[in-house]
């Protein structure tokens, strides 16, 4: 059967390798590293209406991942735990006016299908599944029993003048709190409207207004924060893996509360002075939590080539109103849903004031990056942020996990290593990453998992010519959990393959 799978996978690889003519150096789009796209041709400048639609670009990209995910324990009685794979075969097609007077426009129509049934779950089974998740709608399964679904995720006008713009729309909003995380099918996306500067020296402002999100999996925008929907499906509104469950419709109706809620983020960043780079960042959902962070890097040069770039970013948070809602932990179970006999390891039931700090250091030279990082949260509240930013992203996460726990510390180190920078393997690299979970057990009773030691490893490859290939290996060897139950600990491996046109 494995066999025959991987075939069948295979096969389907065949239809991206598509034979072109243009050089590598013409391709309007290339994949970063994380597989997120950059934009290197643009339409330009026209002088009438008419133009600006003909004149106006096309950017198209297939793209298929495999997902599978092999628990330690998948005794589904004693741990909820259940072997999964999944599988998305898909694309997208994205068209970018020109622009007039300043003005331009663009949009873009996503699709995701779950083809071959041998390469996904039973119906009965999509609550088990967990990364290969956003290959389909939970929600949409649930309901209608189709597996494959399209969404116009992004659509908006952008207005520029000298060196600030306006975005209004459906779109990707990369900060702190808020990224696209494309790495499965579909982006997350926003209706949202930004503005951005750039008018002072070496200095860039951003301000967003956002009144919905578009999750990876949902075919529909939502609300930015309301877990659940009135009927209670888990899976409508933001389900997101880090969401505050108890931040839910049926809780907020129940504390009087609005079930409609906006993200405003503003955020700064500065290069005045030479090396050091400044980034603040202050978000919010008006009436239920706030946080304020302040991030420094200083890049130091070093004998040989090397260079050394110690950074530090501290986050507070501030409870506006939710805590009273949704209880201190994100699992939900000190919400005012919920009758605990304790406060399971929390110090306040009814807050979601907490911090968050982590520092690192970062070494480079040439092909070479290699890292080192520490992150530390208060015993307090968790860290609420399910816009797919994640908190301690770029320092000591790692693939699928969630490290912004209320008191949890985490060690980690990784190196990036380019091949084809170095001049040995063309279109090849590599990132291997080690962390260190420390979770505090006594949080186990609201549902936090046990201390943990993960190896997450990437392989990448360019083939040219706008096809790419990802393998993705995370290990992850966990403690058993305080009642004696192994619960934690998996293997997960994905690949995927993009092509761009």
């Amino acid at each position: 059967m494995k066999i025959l799978k991987l075939s069948a996978i295979a096969a389907l690889a065949c239809v991206f390798s598509v034979s072109v003519e243009a050089d590598e150096s013409t391709q309007k789009r290339e994949l970063k590293n994380n597989m997120m796209v950059k934009t290197n041709i643009v339409p330009g400048k026209v002088d009438n209406l008419a133009d600006m639609f003909t004149e106006g670009m096309f950017y198209g990209r297939l793209r298929t991942n495999y997902f599978k995910w092999d628990w330690k324990n998948d005794d589904t009685a004693t741990t909820g735990n259940k072997d999964n794979e999944a599988f998305g075969l898909g694309g997208s097609l994205l068209y970018k006016s020109a622009t007039y007077n300043g003005m331009s426009a663009m949009a873009g129509f996503y699709f995701t299908s779950s083809p071959i049934r041998s390469l996904r779950e039973d119906e009965a089974d999509i609550k088990y599944v967990k990364a290969g998740k956003d290959t389909f709608s939970r929600y949409q399964i649930s309901t209608t029993g189709v597996w494959e679904y399209a969404v116009l995720a992004e659509a908006n006008i952008q207005y520029e003048i000298s060196k600030t713009k306006v975005i209004a729309g459906r779109q990707i909003f990369e900060s702190f709190l808020t990224k696209s995380n494309d790495t499965k099918m579909i982006p997350n996306t926003f209706e949202a409207v930004v503005l951005e500067t750039k008018e002072l020296s070496k200095t860039r402002i951003r301000g967003a207004y956002i009144t919905a999100q578009k999750l990876r999996d949902h075919t529909t925008f939502h609300d930015v924060i309301t877990f659940k929907d009135e009927s209670g499906n888990s899976w409508a509104n933001n389900d997101d893996s880090a969401v505050h469950k108890g931040l839910s419709y049926q809780n907020f109706v129940t504390a009087g509360e609005d079930v409609n809620h906006e993200l405003i983020v503003i955020d700064l960043r500065n290069k005045s002075i030479k090396n050091l780079k400044i980034d603040v960042t202050y978000g919010s959902v008006p009436g239920v939590v706030s946080s304020m962070t302040g991030e420094l890097n200083y890049k130091i040069a070093l004998p040989g080539g090397y260079s050394l770039t110690p950074g530090a970013r501290y986050m507070k948070q501030f409870d506006n109103g939710g805590g009273a809602v949704g209880g201190a932990t994100l699992k939900g179970s000190l919400a005012l849903d919920k009758t605990p006999t304790s406060n399971l390891g929390y110090k306040d039931r009814f807050t979601l004031d907490s911090s968050l700090w982590m520092a690192r250091l970062v070494l480079k030279k040439g092909a070479l990056k290699a890292q080192v990082a520490y992150s530390a949260v208060e015993d307090a509240a968790d860290i609420v942020a399910p816009w797919r930013g994640f908190p301690t992203g770029g320092y000591t996460r790692a693939m699928a996990q969630y490290n912004w726990y209320a008191n949890t510390k985490t060690t980690a180190a990784e190196v990036h290593y380019d091949f084809d920078k170095a001049g040995l393997v063309p279109g090849f690299s590599t990132l291997f990453r080690y962390a260190m979970q420390n979770f505090d057990e006594a949080k186990q009773l609201a549902g936090v998992q046990a201390d943990s030691n993960i190896l997450h490893v990437d392989l990448r490859e360019n083939f040219g010519n706008g096809l790419y290939a990802k393998i993705r290996v995370g290990l992850v060897s966990a403690d058993s959990r305080v009642s004696g139950i192994e619960k934690d600990s998996y293997n997960e491996y994905r690949f995927e393959l993009n092509y761009l046109f």
